[in-house]
């Protein structure tokens, strides 16, 4: 397969040949980039592109919401390295990917949307599902195109592939119009209507009209031999820029790294990339994707206040980390404090702070180059990690003894040890919430890399069911672990339809509290007033059995254990299982919410 840096081999391609149909052309490039699943709600003005991938091979995953046929081509793109695909029909089928959209360009996630469109002779005359979808996309992509003629759909695509892993990685839009997708005979059945009486004048014309129309988009196709996208363009850091950072660490009395999704975007290097952080020998905190690059319990990684450690450190280094509101706009780090930013994209790597050596580059090989000219001793900075480990250690003990507290229903941090004490080593965990999968995460500890993923800078609810089934399908044989809010679930839970009829038996756990509590928290507390905000114990696991799969209600604090257990089971056994876990409020993360 052909992976977002150029690494590995091309996926098997045919001749394009001239008899070949517009879907089938669009599948070639498809099949060529080593990519090995679409996703997508079927529609009419894409059906070419489906039956062509099925025929050649790439398995077609169809959902319940377009929406989450981009989410799922989300996480397919992170966690396979390739480009994730998404195909969507006209009009609604456009509209509704927008948040998924954007939420991959905010997370910098590599994919490919084809929109569905009008036939080129009818564009902007009222037919169906016809609207202007270049100007909704394009502010959220990219690149995006429209296509005119069928030659123009190879090199369109492979030039999409390209652009979306170049760079800053993200989604790009390509718009295609039906008409070029099927057969050239059967357009033409449709633009040239027979008739046994003689033609008008006003016929003669029209019909003139469309053959010259149907022989300009049928131009005919020629040099197209090898569909292959071809590799990205990715810019590392100089080895200029490499000696100026060493020369810092150098200098370093009390270093701190952390770590972003963007440091994980090629998945071939993580190992490189793990031992470069141990020669680095520096104190790290991981977030977002990154999370389990280290395992659940390395030495030099921190969990617990992130804060304490940015305001006391002289040197910060930021790998695939803006300065945005995670960071308090880099108000948690000291003016007076060295700070060194490496990011793929350049307004990031200058967000709200400018960096004292700021480098443009891909944080990953800058990590990785880094430790090959830079190694510190086990030894050095110790007594600096002994006093981060003391604070981590002592917020592990506080949150062992609030799990321990007694509420009235179950206690959600009791659940989430519970759950965290029950996974694997390859479990892949989905984080799809507001409050408990915050919770969750300050608990439930992700054992390898690339198995923790969330929506990212743009805190999308209804990410759950996508990631998973990418999740899922990208990894058969692994736990797959959904963690929901009562809110979040609500936005995805028909989708266990498609997990069952895809054989993707994910277990999904549902915080239910009867309420948005991240944000009745504080807006109680602030207005006085809880509208909006109440909902009901509402019976999740009775839906997931109306789709097909299994459910569970969990409502005694006893039969946690047997309940995870049972599920994990079933899971096993290739059911798709849903747990509703009624859970107490509590007061946790008071004054948490950001903005």
């Amino acid at each position: 397969m052909l992976g977002r840096h150029g690494k590995g081999k091309r996926g098997d391609f045919k001749n394009t040949g001239a008899e070949m149909d517009g879907g089938t052309r669009i599948a070639e490039v498809i099949k060529a980039a080593g990519v090995e699943h679409i996703f997508t709600l079927c529609g009419g003005h894409i059906s070419p592109i489906l039956a062509g991938c099925k025929k050649l091979g790439v398995d077609v995953v169809d959902v319940r919401d377009e929406k989450n046929a981009v989410f799922a081509a989300d996480a397919y793109a992170r966690l396979s390295g390739l480009v994730g695909v998404a195909a969507v029909t006209a009009g609604p089928g456009v509209t509704n990917t927008i948040t998924a959209i954007k939420n991959a360009q905010m997370a910098h996630s590599p994919l490919v949307v084809l929109g569905g469109a009008t036939a080129t002779v009818l564009k902007g005359r009222g037919s169906l599902q016809d609207i202007d979808q270049m100007a909704l996309v394009r502010p959220h992509v990219k690149w995006a195109a429209r296509t005119e003629r069928v030659r123009d759909l190879v090199p369109t695509l492979r030039r999409a592939f390209t652009l979306a892993a170049s760079g800053t990685p993200g989604p790009v839009f390509v718009e295609i119009p039906v008409d070029l997708l099927y057969e050239e005979e059967v357009v033409r059945s449709w633009y040239l209507k027979k008739s046994a009486a003689p033609p008008s004048l006003a016929t003669r014309l029209l019909n003139w009209y469309l053959k010259r129309h149907l022989n300009k988009i049928f131009v005919p196709v020629k040099g197209q031999d090898n569909p292959a996208p071809a590799a990205a363009e990715i810019k590392n850091a100089t080895s200029s820029e490499l000696r100026a950072a060493s020369r810092r660490i150098a200098k370093a009395e009390r270093p701190v790294l952390v770590i972003g999704s963007q440091a994980l975007l090629d998945p071939d290097s993580l190992d490189e990339l793990v031992q470069g952080i141990e020669k680095l020998q520096i104190p790290v905190f991981l977030s977002g994707m990154a999370r389990g690059l280290l395992g659940a319990d390395h030495p030099l990684q921190m969990r617990h206040k992130r804060r304490l450690a940015l305001k006391e450190a002289d040197l910060v280094i930021l790998c695939g980390v803006p300065c945005d509101f995670r960071l308090d706009y880099g108000n948690h780090i000291r003016r007076s404090t060295t700070l060194v930013s490496i990011n793929r994209d350049l307004q990031a790597l200058k967000l709200n702070r400018t960096p004292c050596l700021g480098i443009h580059g891909d944080p990953q090989q800058f990590l990785i180059q880094l430790s090959t000219s830079h190694t510190q001793s086990s030894e050095s900075w110790e007594s600096w990690r002994q006093q981060l480990r003391a604070r981590h250690d002592a917020r592990n003990e506080e949150i062992e003894h609030q799990s321990t507290e007694s509420v009235e229903r179950i206690n959600p941090l009791s659940l989430c040890k519970a759950m965290d004490s029950r996974l694997s080593a390859d479990s892949v965990l989905v984080a799809d919430g507001g409050d408990f999968v915050a919770t969750a995460s300050y608990v439930v500890q992700p054992r390898t890399p690339l198995s923790w993923l969330d929506p990212g800078v743009f805190g999308t609810l209804g990410v759950g069911a996508g990631f998973a089934l990418a999740a899922k399908l990208c990894r058969p044989n692994a736990d797959v672990w959904v963690i929901y809010g009562d809110g979040s679930v609500g936005f995805s839970a028909m989708e266990f339809d498609t997990f069952v009829r895809h054989k993707t038996p994910v277990i999904a756990i549902v915080g239910n509290d009867a309420c948005w509590s991240q944000i009745a928290r504080e807006q109680v507390e602030i207005l006085g007033d809880d509208v909006g905000t109440n909902l009901r114990y509402t019976d999740y696991h009775t839906v997931a059995e109306g789709c097909g799969g299994k459910g569970l209600l969990l409502e005694r604090p006893e039969d946690v254990p047997a309940v995870l257990d049972e599920a994990i089971r079933l899971s096993r056994e290739g059911h798709p299982v849903l747990i509703n876990a009624h859970i107490s409020p509590t007061d946790f993360r008071k004054g948490s919410i950001s903005m």
